[in-house]
């Protein structure tokens, strides 16, 4: 017992002189220490667990590509929009369905395989029971007049889902089609559900999870305000005003990765691939994300959220409010350090670009959730441990 007592204050001791990080590791350390294992059986584990992983991960592998997993569709139409969903559905692993045909329904030309085109059958609701079809898919290029709503209702009630185009797509790639929104969308489709207490947790997640980072990179952020400021002349932080909640705007707070004449021109810039104008730190910082770190400080203070839409320049919304449809919509929620659209498109850097990172943004803002946000979070690591699209 005596020296089970003094591994135990051991431990406790290397515990507080460790980063946090390998806590959890000295805790696996002294559970095993305590049951008292011979290390050949714990070498005898690690190297059987390999091959059974190996065939556990191929044997899910091989289920999730089983088109028995895999949602059947038939899709109504077969111009640009059916074209759009025949390659989603050609993307391999990442597609969740497997379209069953295509029924022409407008007089144009097909932009489909015409080997999975079929006619409308007399009986639809019959015929998607006939066929395993899950799914009805509305992919009309122009509905009025052409839309079969008593075939659609008898396939409806024979167990087939029917789904919009817009709602479908949304679903299948995770972000909103902006060349198919109608403003009727808003109203429409399921979601955008944010309710008060849904802020109320997300704020005080918020100051929480701001907190216990302060804390945990504070040495860090020392260490990085004394490089940046022997590195080149100028400030440490980089102060720039942002459009925020509400279309308000906010002083955001980085550190400074640039040259202090950035913008001699006074006029803003998109920031570029290998811009010339990063300072040595600043390439360094940017590409680990540590110049983001001091956001917490807009975080506590309410100007913005962990996760959300980026704020932008108030030039650069303003231009691009007149060029993209719904653009204002962005501003409905806080904006955030990192987001759903930072985790699926590359930085933004261009009008083409904001346009796409938009798509991306109303599907968060439409299906927010305290485990969406979650989800964020933790695939963030994974975008700041391999650096992805860091400029």
């Amino acid at each position: 017992m005596a020296c089970g007592g003094e591994r135990v204050r051991c431990s406790l001791a290397v515990f507080r002189r460790v980063h946090p990080w390998f806590a959890a590791y000295g805790f696996i350390v002294l559970l095993v220490s305590f049951l008292g294992l011979p290390p050949i059986v714990l070498v005898k584990a690690v190297f059987a667990s390999i091959p059974v992983m190996l065939v556990l991960r191929y044997a899910f592998m091989r289920l999730t590509d089983s088109v028995h997993t895999k949602s059947h569709v038939l899709v109504l139409g077969a111009g640009d929009k059916a074209a759009h969903l025949e390659a989603l559905a050609q993307r391999g692993r990442e597609t969740r369905f497997r379209i069953k045909g295509f029924i022409p329904m407008e007089d144009k030309d097909l932009a489909v395989e015409s080997a999975k085109v079929t006619m409308m059958p007399e009986n639809l609701g019959q015929y998607v029971v006939d066929n395993s079809v899950d799914e009805v898919v509305v992919a009309l290029e122009e509905r009025r007049g052409t839309l079969p709503l008593e075939k659609l209702i008898d396939a409806r009630l024979n167990g087939a889902k029917v789904t919009e185009y817009q709602s479908f797509c949304e679903q299948a790639e995770g972000h909103i089609d902006l060349k198919a929104l109608r403003p009727s969308w808003f109203f429409e489709s399921a979601g955008f559900r944010s309710g008060a207490l849904h802020q109320v947790m997300k704020r005080s997640i918020d100051i929480g999870l701001s907190l216990i980072l302060l804390v945990f990179t504070l040495p860090l952020l020392i260490l990085t305000a004394i490089a940046v400021k022997l590195d080149s002349p100028g400030a440490v932080f980089y102060t720039q005003e942002r459009v925020g909640l509400g279309g308000r705007p906010f002083t955001l707070i980085k550190f400074r990765s640039m040259r202090n004449d950035a913008e001699q021109s006074n006029a803003p810039q998109w920031a570029r691939k290998q811009d010339a104008r990063v300072t040595r730190v600043g390439r360094v910082i940017r590409k680990t994300r540590i110049d983001e770190i001091p956001q917490i400080f807009n975080v506590l203070r309410g100007d913005m959220s962990f996760v959300g839409p980026r704020p932008e320049r108030p030039f650069f919304v303003t231009q691009l409010a007149q060029q993209i449809p719904f653009y204002q919509e962005r501003h409905r929620v806080r904006p955030g350090i990192t987001g759903w659209a930072q985790l699926n498109y590359p930085y933004g850097a261009s009008e083409e670009d904001a346009r796409k990172k938009l798509e991306y943004d109303l599907y968060y803002i439409k299906h927010f959730s305290i485990i969406f946000d979650l989800s964020i979070a933790l695939q963030t690591v994974r975008v700041i441990l391999w650096a992805d699209g860091a400029r």
